[in-house]
């Protein structure tokens, strides 16, 4: 560790604190974590830990689901810019009413999401449990998937539900597409394609693979494919290197950069714990609403 991920540490230590971060951090932040995850494994991290502080390195919605999870807990988010624009294609008011359209279905919302959208809805999914969340509802209930259209269409495909899908994007996933995919295949015709839900229907039509980050992690542990195209934030390759050295990973495009999820640094991580700011915290109504949707989709997963 360099001197200053050793300062972090001891801080962290000091303050009885625990440093989450998601796969997408960046590489010097990624070798600290005292829990390194994707948006399910962080967010039961979060409601499990006995930690008095709980520092997240990720985007805005994944520290309000901690504070919601933890409200006992000081939840510091070291960069509050640190935004996701999939979230934000969804908004309380624009829920309520499509739920005034749809007064019958069940409200199936993204962790990718504010605390308010979570408010609105019935039950909460991360990209690795969807399908699993998806097939435990009534099957004849209708649902409604949101923000993320693309996830909601794949969970569709993969469980044969009529899922009303909102029309919200990642646009880091969505800005990969099927040339991209193709002109990597004709560079590496032997490697395997990985992908995540949030890229676009055709590239998934094309992928080997279809998962979450944790997924891919362990498709690429099982693979017998020496080189593999992932086709997710450019930040999993860090860990991947880190569990299989013996294997080459390849982005399946340049544009597979996510500039919030690189927004904290180090440096931003030593001076949260130095001033503990910025505290994240939801109103008292809004996450009490929030957590119902959350806990069921703990109880689930």
């Amino acid at each position: 560790m360099t001197p200053q991920q050793q300062k972090i540490r001891k801080m962290l230590a000091e303050r009885q604190g625990i440093l989450l971060a998601h796969y997408y951090a960046r590489p010097e932040v990624q070798e600290i974590a005292d829990i390194l995850g994707d948006s399910l494994a962080l967010a039961q991290a979060a409601a499990r830990s006995d930690a008095n502080v709980i520092v997240f390195a990720g985007v805005h919605f994944m520290a309000q689901s901690a504070a919601m999870l933890s409200p006992q807990k000081i939840v510091l988010l070291p960069r509050v810019d640190a935004g996701c624009p999939l979230a934000d294609m969804a908004t309380a008011p624009a829920v309520k009413k499509m739920r005034d359209r749809e007064p019958d279905a069940l409200f199936v919302t993204y962790i990718n999401s504010t605390a308010e959208v979570k408010a609105e809805c019935d039950i909460c999914c991360t990209s690795s449990n969807a399908v699993k969340i998806i097939r435990t509802l009534p099957a004849s209930q209708k649902v409604v998937m949101l923000p993320d259209g693309n996830l909601a269409r794949h969970v569709a495909s993969v469980t044969g539900r009529d899922i009303i899908a909102w029309e919200g994007c990642c646009p880091v996933h969505q800005a990969l597409t099927a040339k991209d995919v193709q002109a990597r295949r004709r560079e590496y015709p032997q490697a395997p394609f990985a992908a995540h839900p949030e890229c676009r229907p055709e590239v998934l039509a094309l992928a080997d693979f279809v998962g979450s980050t944790a997924a891919i992690l362990r498709f690429a542990a099982d693979s017998k494919a020496k080189e593999i195209i992932i086709g997710t934030e450019e930040g999993i390759l860090t860990e991947l290197t880190k569990r299989l050295p013996d294997k080459t990973f390849i982005p399946a495009s340049s544009a597979l950069f996510c500039a919030d999820m690189k927004k904290i640094t180090l440096e931003d991580i030593e001076q949260s714990l130095t001033t503990m700011q910025p505290v994240i915290s939801v109103p008292r109504d809004i996450s009490l609403a929030a957590k119902k949707a959350l806990d069921k989709m703990l109880a689930m997963s």
